[in-house]
């Protein structure tokens, strides 16, 4: 039923989604979204932290290798790549190519931990989607646009889907920015 809320209308979400991103009996959709997620994440962070062209002696290059890739791309009546996001990409990734090798490096591993982990799922899940959405900008299909969509459901279920990993513990306690979990509670209670 939609309801009216100082002079707001606010609407019910169906029931479906109601279920699907909050109730915990879909928790075990959401674990195994989140482990296949997550293990690509991990792998592909694995795979550039331990590679010298990532991070290391010559950190940087294969990112620049792959910006070239994009940027050749940029031709045509229906280019791959558009012309905003090439001048980004030649403007301040080509300026800064080590640091963005170790920013996406660690980036890719960090979230694919945090997902298999459980952990702050639905912050790991958005920055997921954002990685994604860049490289899908920059012309690279692969699995993005799958991950991407797993990615994006994972946020909308941000409550339910650390349920079975450390989120199950971590948001009582710590809560959100517009509800404090338990421990800020007790602060507040010791301070008075």
């Amino acid at each position: 039923m939609n309801t009216v809320i100082d002079n707001r209308m606010h609407f019910e979400d169906p029931p479906i989604a109601k279920a699907l991103f909050g109730d915990v009996r879909w928790a075990w959709l959401w674990l195994i979204l989140r482990l296949y997620v997550g293990w690509q994440w991990l792998n592909a962070g694995w795979g550039k932290v331990t590679s010298s062209t990532w991070v290391g002696s010559d950190a940087g290059k294969s990112i620049s290798g792959f910006v070239q890739g994009a940027l050749n791309q940029t031709t045509g009546e229906h280019p791959n790549v558009q012309s905003w996001y090439a001048t980004f990409l030649k403007s301040v990734v080509l300026a800064h190519p080590v640091f963005w090798s170790y920013l996406i490096s660690f980036g890719e591993l960090l979230v694919g931990i945090a997902l298999i982990l459980g952990l702050f799922t639905g912050i790991a899940a958005f920055f997921g989607s954002f990685m994604n959405a860049n490289y899908l900008l920059a012309g690279a299909v692969s699995t993005n646009p799958i991950l991407f969509a797993i990615a994006t459901w994972l946020v909308l279920a941000w409550k339910t889907a650390g349920w079975w990993g450390l989120d199950r513990w971590v948001l009582p306690l710590l809560g959100t920015p517009w509800s404090p979990g338990t421990v800020f509670h007790k602060e507040a209670e010791s301070g008075k």
